[in-house]
């Protein structure tokens, strides 16, 4: 009976200790759900479309399938990212706000040049 107690009131003491040590998952300040509107400036690239992303870590991902993002914002709202579709794809730099707004530049790689500007909205 006495080691049962004795077993028991260890594992009280080491619990917190042990607790404290785990990573905790801290949401990052722009996680949510963003809607971004991009405006071609240059180039024959279609002249603005709408699309929404969201962030989650600090890591952004668009559900639409038409193209892949590989993104992240920092936690000062600096954004850098690569948008892509087949061969060709667009760097993109920027920053977003802490009041729900960013916006930033976007230029293609490859053969067709086009540029332009982005807007974003925070929606959740």
């Amino acid at each position: 009976m006495r080691f049962q107690l004795l077993t028991a009131a260890l594992v009280l003491l080491t619990a917190p200790a042990s607790a404290a040590t785990k990573k905790v998952q801290v949401p990052h300040r722009y996680d949510g759900a963003w809607s971004i509107e991009v405006v071609t400036l240059d180039g024959p690239c279609d002249r603005a479309y709408r699309y929404g992303v969201q962030i989650r870590r600090g890591a952004a991902t668009y559900a639409g399938g038409d193209f892949t993002i590989n993104g992240r914002v920092s936690g000062n709202g600096s954004v850098r990212a690569v948008i892509s579709r087949g061969s060709d794809s667009a760097d993109v730099v920027g920053r977003l706000g802490r009041q729900g707004t960013g916006g930033g530049t976007w230029n293609t790689t490859g053969v067709i040049g086009c540029s332009g500007r982005w807007n974003a909205e925070r929606r959740g």
